[in-house]
């Protein structure tokens, strides 16, 4: 299985778009998982629900920062501006709110996450894009030589 699949059973599995990336390279980190857990639950929504950037590139550039330690500030924010471009060029958008409104959900801002039901998982485009993603972040690191 990829990890981009894999990124996208662990949405299915109840966790938030930022750890659903984090945790589909946790073979590939020297972090405890409860740890990629708490660093990466704020991340969701788009940050807390507020509904910026899409969970999911959140979640793949801490875990660039976490699989790339040895790069400057410069070679980071390179790394992260090219994932964000790749994944716009695909998805249209980073903002998570213009990527659900953009498949017809609703972007509430609420604190309160959805119950996690099939209906939730039918109408949202989040699967795909934890995908692309981790797919995203995947192919960047092998093409740094890190996976």
């Amino acid at each position: 299985m990829s990890r981009a699949e894999t990124a996208k059973n662990l949405f299915f599995e109840g966790y938030n778009c930022a750890q659903a990336v984090m945790l589909a390279f946790a073979d590939a980190l020297d972090i405890p998982q409860q740890t990629l857990k708490a660093a990466g639950l704020p991340m969701g929504g788009g940050m807390g629900r507020l509904r910026q950037t899409c969970g999911g590139v959140s979640g793949a550039a801490i875990t660039a920062g976490l699989l790339f330690p040895d790069y400057s500030k410069n070679e980071m924010y390179a790394l992260v501006q090219e994932l964000a471009k790749r994944f716009q060029a695909k998805n249209g958008s980073i903002n998570c709110g213009e990527l659900l409104s953009g498949a017809g959900v609703k972007a509430d801002t609420l604190p309160q996450a959805e119950a996690r039901t099939q209906q939730y998982y039918k109408k949202r485009p989040c699967p795909d894009l934890i995908y692309d993603a981790a797919e995203i972040l995947e192919e960047i690191c092998k093409e740094r030589g890190r996976l």
